[in-house]
């Protein structure tokens, strides 16, 4: 997109994002990009490269029971994404990210290393169902404020768990009562069904990318298909609006971005 051109799409994909909580941008990620995300990805995950979440750890729906069951040598997610390969480097500091970033958190902004970054796959078989939440329940932050930038290395859709969302969810005060122990939006619970009823597919092609505002409501199921899924997850936030001390946020060091051009 030239210079001119993104500066007209700028309002509206703002005002988009501020309305619905997310925003689809189609081939964002450049094709040769993508491919050397996959390529690091496929080998990564051939090699046993470390951290590695596997599927077993989750107990979600689907998941093998243990790392000694059957599947239980499944991956869920490449952890320490940006540490692995200088293409992650590249594809967060690429004008297409950072110029949108900039317009969502204002400038500075600031990468956390320690939630997502990361590439989550799931595999055929052994992936599991992800329950409806917001990204928020297990992050420690000043204020409810962080954006995620996922990109699709492939295709992304219902029937190999591509993430369904709530829109506008992002923007509403849910009772505690809607969430269960674990702080997943209940299904069971007759005052959610309206907002259930409201759930849209976010179908991707490879290269197109989702920024999604961290107090959106999301989920997604397994991948019944017999092609893994992967997809290249980063996590951002204002500068200010800095990680609790002494909470699982503040564990890992965060990535400062200036402003952008």
């Amino acid at each position: 997109m030239t210079d001119a051109a993104l500066s007209t799409a700028a309002p509206a994909e703002t005002d988009r994002f501020a309305a619905d909580g997310y925003l689809v941008l189609r081939g964002l990620l450049p094709d040769a990009m993508r491919r050397r995300m996959l390529d690091v990805t496929r080998k990564h995950l051939a090699d046993g490269v470390a951290p590695i979440e596997y599927e077993a750890e989750t107990r979600y729906p689907g998941a093998p029971d243990s790392r000694d069951a059957d599947g239980g040598g499944t991956a869920r997610r490449l952890k320490a994404a940006h540490a692995r390969d200088a293409v992650f480097t590249e594809w967060v500091n690429s004008e297409a990210v950072t110029s949108r970033l900039a317009r969502m958190l204002g400038t500075p902004f600031v990468m956390p290393l320690a939630h997502h970054n990361c590439v989550m796959t799931k595999q055929p078989r052994f992936s599991s169902d992800t329950g409806w939440h917001q990204d928020v329940r297990y992050w420690s932050f000043r204020r409810p404020e962080l954006v995620s930038v996922w990109a699709a290395l492939g295709s992304e859709r219902r029937e190999n768990g591509c993430l369904r969302v709530i829109p506008g969810s992002h923007r509403v005060e849910y009772a505690a009562t809607c969430f269960d122990a674990d702080q997943f939006f209940r299904d069971d619970c007759p005052q959610n069904a309206e907002t259930l009823a409201r759930a849209v597919d976010v179908e991707l092609d490879a290269g197109d990318v989702l920024f999604f505002h961290a107090r959106l409501l999301h989920a997604a199921t397994r991948n019944r298909t017999t092609e893994p899924k992967y997809s290249a997850v980063f996590t951002f936030r204002p500068d200010d609006n800095p990680p609790l001390r002494q909470t699982r946020s503040a564990e890992l060091p965060e990535l400062i971005f200036g402003t952008a051009s």
